[in-house]
């Protein structure tokens, strides 16, 4: 299980497909090219039901991300457990964490779990930024080094 840099597809993008992917029938409906049959454990209904959409990518036809959290895993075995994979690799996810399946949700039940997706989306867009100016950084100041030495 590893996370995944999805560089190819913008960051808006990325947000109007988690939105729609907040019902487990959309997180299902989005596994038509899963590379995992129902005969694994990994099949589309655990991973819909583990809150994962399936957003492949050339090189990572098995990549899923988290509508909640965001977390992105790929590299997954036949035996692998979609729950006990996102409970590891994000055991303060909030749709983890949550105490009722989704058709016994309130309506303000779903909301908190919203508001709380939308901090999560927030946070991920400020820390992706960050890098992105960390990187830009660095660049430039290597440059500035380059100068200095001609």
């Amino acid at each position: 299980m590893g996370k995944s840099e999805d560089l190819g597809v913008s960051e808006e993008a990325k947000e109007r497909q988690s939105f729609v992917m907040n019902t487990e029938a959309n997180r299902l409906a989005s596994f038509k090219d899963w590379p995992f049959d129902e005969n694994c454990n990994c099949m589309p209904s655990k991973m819909a039901a583990a809150g994962f959409y399936h957003c492949p990518t050339a090189q990572e036809p098995d990549l899923v991300r988290c509508f909640m959290c965001f977390k992105e895993l790929d590299g997954w075995e036949p035996t692998d457990d979609p729950m006990l994979e996102h409970k590891s690799h994000a055991p303060k996810c909030a749709f983890v964490n949550k105490k009722k399946d989704e058709k016994d949700m309130t309506v303000a039940e779903f909301f908190k779990l919203e508001a709380i997706r939308q901090q999560n989306r927030l946070m991920n867009h400020v820390e992706n930024r960050i890098k992105e100016f960390t990187y830009e950084a660095e660049k430039t100041r290597k440059q500035i080094e380059e100068l200095k030495n001609q």
